[in-house]
């Protein structure tokens, strides 16, 4: 099993929500629901990890809460 850490936002204009793992080349996808958009997401992720040239460029660290006073 293995787990990946999705960033999601929800478009103003479209009203979709929108996906992808950072770091994880192909892996984005969007829905207009939170549990399509995790289905969606899910689909995607298992497609490309069949790729046996799959190489990750980069590695997702965190997210950081930047505050400006």
């Amino acid at each position: 099993m293995k787990t990946f850490t999705a960033i999601v936002e929800r478009d103003s204009d479209t009203k979709l929500y929108v996906g992808y793992v950072p770091g994880f080349p192909g892996a984005h996808s969007q829905a207009e629901t939170l549990d399509e958009l995790q289905e969606n997401l899910r689909e995607v992720i298992e497609m490309l990890l069949e790729d046996e040239n799959l190489v990750f460029d980069t590695e997702f660290v965190g997210t950081q809460q930047i505050v400006i006073q």
